[in-house]
């Protein structure tokens, strides 16, 4: 057993997995020992002023400094920090870069599109059983970008890293509480056109399983699932038609904040941005059912993501 720390520092949230990585079998598998996620807002502002504010700056090094302490705690031999959409796109990363290296001892990788795409589905694919040659889209929602990435057995076959994630959307677009019909149609254009670029490089019409991962898909999931509470293990590995994903997510995304904010499986710090995270997977589904002719009915939700994804890649 080799004991790992990841830490996947989001444009919403960043989270933390320290686990034991068991090598015995055909591959290798995490057990946990710590899974932890703080709604920091990292990229708060990042889309309209291009820079990491003081405020979302100092939230995230708190929540990376008791994250150290936990790593400290449990005897960690190997981190890994990745960052993702709001670093990539910020002027100033290097007072966020500087700042890690200082409270962690480790240099944290604002990694590419693409290689968040590799992890994301190296970390959710896990959810389904052996699909051999039959290709699988992992679909990582984000608060800054949205990860479209198809594989199978044999890993990646191609993979898009597209700008609509639920706080850019929400900062963008849905303003409004709840947001209005031209706000939501202006938002619809952005990911259609998302969509279109996604399409570009990855043969959506080639998918035969749709597998949806990170906070806005599982939080959708659990309000379809109409849970009395946020339950991971109720979540995970569900299997949803895509009218009910449909359902799920207009409901979320017509609620006021004050509605939504009462459901008792919603995070606080997603209550302003479903909506938007809704809106994206809607849109999504939607396109997915329409090429490839309604072969792909259903999506499975998947609680393994790129946190999991980089615990691995570490292993």
């Amino acid at each position: 057993m080799t004991r790992v720390a990841a830490i996947d520092c989001g444009t919403n949230s960043i989270r933390l997995l320290i686990a034991d990585v068991d090598t015995a079998g055909p591959a290798p598998r995490l057990n946990d020992v710590v899974r932890e996620m703080r709604v920091v807002r990292l990229g708060q502002g990042v889309d309209a002023t291009g820079e990491l504010s003081w405020e979302a700056l100092d939230r995230t090094f708190a929540a990376a400094s008791d994250y150290a302490e936990q790593i400290r705690r449990h005897a960690a031999t190997k981190v890994r920090f990745v960052a993702t959409s709001a670093t990539r796109d910020a002027r100033n990363r290097q007072v966020f870069v500087d700042g890690i290296r200082g409270l962690l001892a480790v240099e944290p990788e604002v990694i590419s599109g693409d290689s968040e795409a590799a992890l994301s589905f190296a970390g959710a694919s896990s959810v389904l059983p052996s699909r051999g040659a039959d290709p699988v889209l992992v679909v990582d929602l984000g608060g800054g970008s949205t990860e479209f990435v198809l594989g199978n057995a044999g890993g990646v076959i191609a993979a898009r890293s597209v700008d609509i994630g639920c706080v850019r959307l929400t900062e963008r677009h849905l303003r409004s509480d709840p947001p209005t019909a031209a706000e939501i149609a202006a938002a619809e254009a952005d990911v259609d056109a998302a969509l279109d670029e996604a399409a570009g490089a990855v043969p959506l019409d080639q998918t035969a399983a749709v597998v949806g991962v990170a906070g806005s898909i599982t939080t959708i999931t659990a309000h379809a699932l109409a849970l009395e509470e946020y339950s991971s293990a109720a979540i995970h590995g569900t299997e949803l038609s895509l009218d009910a994903i449909r359902r799920a997510c207009t409901e979320l995304l017509e609620m006021s904040r004050a509605d939504r904010a009462v459901l008792p499986y919603m995070h606080p710090g997603r209550v302003d941005v479903i909506g938007a995270g809704a809106l994206v997977w809607r849109r999504a589904v939607d396109r997915l059912a329409a090429v490839t002719q309604g072969r792909v009915g259903t999506a499975v939700t998947s609680e393994h993501d790129i946190l999991d994804g980089i615990a691995l890649s570490i292993s």
